[in-house]
């Protein structure tokens, strides 16, 4: 079983920037992947960065160049650092780690950007 913490979520003016953490409750040394989705009302969740234990990163079209996925294995976190955030990035972020395959989800974390 593995516990997942998002925090850093707030309320931001666009253009700014916010940086999400995802703290596990155990080493993500032994993660096959792990990544951020969000939900935004109205809309089904979906990916915004993932990063497999090789260090491989992905990237939505949408966020590309204005987030960064990254982690820390010695602190057991994931972090995702968003720069020149939109209105459009309204929504509940959520962070996932599969371990041994088995998929593992947060309780998210709201972020809000005002116009």
């Amino acid at each position: 079983q593995v516990q997942l913490v998002e925090s850093g979520g707030g309320l931001v003016q666009a253009g700014g920037s916010l940086r999400l953490f995802c703290a596990a409750s155990r080493s993500i040394s032994r993660a096959n992947n792990m990544g951020w989705y969000r939900q935004a009302p109205g809309k089904q969740r979906e990916l915004v960065a993932t990063v497999t234990s090789g260090g491989n990163t992905n990237y939505a079209d949408s966020v590309k160049g204005r987030f960064t996925i990254s982690t820390d294995n010695a602190k057991n976190t994931m972090y995702l650092q968003m720069n020149s955030l939109k209105p459009e990035d309204t929504a509940v972020y959520y962070c996932q780690m599969m371990v041994s395959w088995l998929n593992y989800w947060g309780q998210g974390t709201q972020v809000t950007v005002s116009s």
